[in-house]
């Protein structure tokens, strides 16, 4: 019986001597906050803030403390920025933690991610010293893993788009050719020496009317009186011009018989012409010339003004003026290219008889990547100085997932022409290597291709910038774009994109399911991450150590999968 009461005696007895003495010991997990509760990688980092307390009556007056987070892995562990704390009695810059009061502080640390960071923990490591003695405290864990969803750009970024080398094929390509019928001062009748001009002009439209991939628009007569001579003087001058000068034309195209449309107007007073003529000069004083025509807008106040610059309008009657009297001829007409049919033709059979544009074109009449290579391929050797068939043979090897070969191909167009939409592949490149400063250089390099603002989506991603991403990214419908809107939490705006990916592969139903780990949608999840497995079997495992789905690991449906 003396037994029995002496062991619960002592023992409390134990207790009380250790709550008034100053030995250092073990601290609770209680004493402890991280944010976030569950860590999470953010632009290749894994951030944490810890919120750390020393009780009352612990931290002795003579101790030196250093506190190091460590994250630790099988296999591993990586250690953050230690921070030291100090007792009352101790001399030093360090935060002095009272022994009567305890005292509370913060710690930020960050540590470098790692693929097997996935299934980690973090602990707290205490290094103590009261005086010149060593003192154990024993580690604390204060966290479990780390969500590494972010990390998934590594994979999302083999369905991005690379940005292609367009062809600028026109099938219908609009000409022109124009010619003038020249008259003398205050004259409208076309002379023997103009009549020649007309008829080289007519011959021109015969050539075009019979060439078999040409089609005649129409035919534009555009008279002309210069501005000196009056308003209503100009106004019937030019109109004359314009019906003798419709009159020949008419005529010529009689003789050819060739059936075109005319269409005809005049100006009385060109000073449009005469300004533009004059600033192309050599005249002197033709700033105040100029600046006449700003100042006036009255057609008789401004030739007053100009005649009134005596020292210049003898070059204007000379030089100037016998240029706007005329008739402007435009023959309007369209080139028409070859068919679809005609240009895949050539290409599978004689490409030397297509020009760059239309053998750049011809890929895209097959949705086929093994002929599209062929194409391209052919492009190469016959123009070889052009770089959108390598550029566009590296986008086929990328989207294939052989990123050398693409690299490879990208590298050649660059050294053919520095150009955007090579850039941004590289970029794109350099983000798959996890090289993000290199991926920003060449992306600030690629302004104006058309997919820049896709890769700088994913770029923001690898930054850690998802609010950024997700603006970049817009209505893009890709697995990036939707990891990005996940990251964000837009988790409404992330469903709608999965469900529009017009390739949709494993990692689309991988992200399907962590979206529905997210909304607490247990089906969504279990049948979502079904279908990936069933296109990917690596994504079991990933899975199964996946705290995205940490709430799902009791599931059996889950586990069945995951495994």
């Amino acid at each position: 019986m003396t037994k029995k009461l002496y062991l619960p005696l002592l023992m409390a007895l134990v207790v009380a001597l250790s709550s008034c003495s100053s030995k250092m010991g073990e601290l609770s997990s209680d004493y402890f906050t991280v944010t976030p509760q569950v860590l999470e990688a953010i632009g290749g980092k894994v951030p944490a803030t810890i919120n750390g307390k020393f009780p009352e009556k612990y931290f002795n007056k003579k101790a030196v403390v250093e506190v190091t987070p460590v994250l630790k892995w099988n296999g591993g562990e990586a250690k953050g920025q230690p921070a030291v704390f100090q007792g009352e009695k101790v001399e030093g810059n360090d935060q002095t933690i009272s022994y009567k009061m305890g005292g509370n502080y913060t710690m930020k640390t960050s540590f470098d991610y790692v693929p097997e960071m996935a299934k980690s923990e973090l602990y707290l490591e205490f290094k103590a010293t009261i005086g010149k003695k060593t003192v154990t405290i024993p580690a604390v864990k204060v966290a479990d893993g780390v969500i590494s969803t972010s990390e998934m750009i590594g994979q999302t970024l083999g369905s991005a788009n690379p940005a292609n080398g367009d062809d600028a094929f026109q099938r219908i390509i609009k000409e022109k050719h124009d010619a003038n019928i020249m008259f003398l001062i205050q004259q409208a009748n076309v002379r023997a020496s103009e009549l020649k001009t007309a008829k080289e002009f007519n011959e021109e439209v015969k050539n075009i009317d019979g060439a078999v991939n040409k089609k005649i628009s129409n035919i534009e007569i555009s008279a002309y009186a210069s501005p000196d001579g009056g308003v209503s003087l100009n106004t019937k001058l030019a109109e004359n011009r314009q019906d003798n000068t419709a009159k020949v034309i008419n005529q010529n195209l009689k003789k050819s018989k060739v059936d075109a449309a005319i269409d005809t107007k005049y100006t009385a007073q060109d000073w449009q012409g005469f300004q533009e003529l004059v600033s192309k000069s050599n005249i002197q004083d033709k700033e105040l010339i100029l600046r006449v025509l700003s100042m006036y807008s009255d057609p008789e106040q401004r030739e007053q003004e100009i005649k009134n610059i005596s020292s210049v309008y003898k070059n204007l009657a000379d030089d100037i003026l016998p240029q706007l009297r005329r008739s402007r001829l435009t023959l309007n007409y369209e080139i028409i290219g070859k068919s679809d049919e005609e240009i895949a033709s050539l290409a599978a059979s004689d490409p030397k008889q297509l020009n760059i544009e239309e053998l750049l074109y011809a890929t895209t009449l097959t949705n086929d990547p093994a002929k599209q290579e062929v194409i391209f391929t052919k492009a190469t050797q016959i123009y070889p100085n052009d770089f959108r068939a390598y550029n566009n043979l590296g986008k086929l090897a990328y989207q294939a997932g052989n990123l050398d070969k693409a690299e490879s191909y990208f590298k050649k167009a660059a050294s053919i022409k520095d150009a955007p939409e090579v850039n941004m592949n590289l970029g794109l490149i350099a983000l798959t290597k996890g090289d993000k400063a290199a991926a920003e250089s060449y992306l600030s390099k690629a302004s104006g291709a058309k997919e820049l603002n896709e890769a700088l989506g994913n770029l923001y991603i690898a930054q850690g910038q998802y609010d950024r991403a997700v603006s970049a990214f817009g209505d893009t419908k890709t697995n990036s774009a939707a990891l990005a809107q996940i990251l964000a939490k837009d988790y409404n705006k992330a469903k709608n994109t999965l469900a529009s990916v017009a390739k949709p592969d494993a990692y689309t139903d991988y992200l399907m399911a962590v979206l529905g780990a997210r909304t607490n949608n247990a089906s969504m999840v279990t049948s979502s991450l079904k279908n990936a497995v069933a296109k990917e079997p690596s994504l079991a495992k990933k899975a199964a150590s996946d705290l995205e789905f940490a709430k799902y690991f009791t599931n059996a449906e889950f586990m069945s999968i995951a495994q």
